[in-house]
């Protein structure tokens, strides 16, 4: 990544003083000086250049996915107790869906992502655990946040019980 530092008035003359590498500096209409730190052009212009393919690829490597449903309740449950579901993956894209991560709101809630990617197409489960402690009584709504190569880059569920 290239490496900009903004600076004003006397700091330029601080920054070029103090560092022993060259430096190419560029001023703009308003008054702030760029320094790109023992860098030429080419070597910036080959960081962009790769920046720029990486990014295109990223974005290349997107996809979409559906799910069975965006809530899973649990009814009524009580302390202690095991509870488990599953949410449904189908990729809907054109590329592999690749789920990166996934997490919960809280340490009562164990989610699982599928460990291979998902081919177009296919489907896959994340499957969410619930363990209600002690003391959690009442209506409990709890959200899983799914990571993973799509647009946008997170998507959320949750899961909701009353506990007694």
């Amino acid at each position: 990544m290239r490496r900009v530092f903004l600076t004003v008035g006397v700091l330029v003359a601080t920054v070029s003083c103090t560092t022993t590498t060259t430096s190419n500096e560029n001023e703009d209409k308003s008054g702030v000086t760029i320094l790109t730190e023992g860098e030429t052009d080419a070597e910036l212009a080959a960081k962009v250049k790769a920046f720029e393919a990486e990014e295109k690829a990223l974005k290349e490597s997107k996809t979409t996915f559906t799910l069975d449903k965006q809530l899973h309740d649990f009814g009524n449950v009580k302390p202690e107790s095991d509870n488990t579901c599953k949410f449904k993956v189908t990729n809907t894209g054109k590329k592999p869906l690749i789920i990166s991560k996934v997490s919960a709101s809280c340490g009562c809630t164990t989610p699982h992502k599928p460990e291979q990617p998902i081919l177009p197409g296919k489907t896959d489960y994340i499957e969410v655990g619930f363990h209600p402690k002690p003391g959690q009584v009442g209506e409990i709504t709890k959200t899983v946040t799914i990571e993973a190569n799509t647009e946008p880059l997170l998507t959320e569920v949750q899961i909701k019980a009353f506990v007694k």
